[in-house]
């Protein structure tokens, strides 16, 4: 059942590759393709959330200052139920990890980035 548009949270990703970016979160954490009306930009869904992917020559991108473009340590936040099964699937598809698990009293968590280099953070809660 799709949410209805008011219902997603809605994160803008700066994406060096349109087409690379949707593969990414398509293939490899569960995403489906919403839109993709132009080369340019796309968007993408998990839940309730909205993921854009604005390449250089969309209007999101164009409209951020020099200073401030690029991946930052801002990051998604994904929440899975096994994090070493994610590991282990993602190591096996070939995705790079930026950190080693880092746990703490909330629970267990690992960065990979996308194709541009925007963090996203794998969760695993505290049973």
């Amino acid at each position: 059942m799709m949410t209805p548009r008011d219902d997603y949270v809605s994160v803008r990703y700066l994406v060096d590759d349109v087409p690379a970016a949707i593969d990414f979160y398509t293939r490899h954490l569960g995403f489906t393709l919403h839109t993709n009306p132009a080369p340019a930009f796309a968007d993408v869904i998990r839940g309730s959330l909205r993921l854009l992917l604005s390449g250089p020559a969309s209007s999101g991108a164009r409209a951020t200052p020099a200073d401030n473009a690029g991946a930052g340590r801002n990051r998604i936040h994904l929440i899975v139920g096994d994090l070493d099964a994610e590991i282990a699937r993602l190591r096996d598809a070939g995705v790079a990890f930026r950190s080693d698990v880092v746990a703490g009293p909330g629970g267990r968590q690992i960065l990979i980035a996308d194709p541009a280099g925007n963090l996203i953070e794998l969760f695993q809660p505290v049973a």
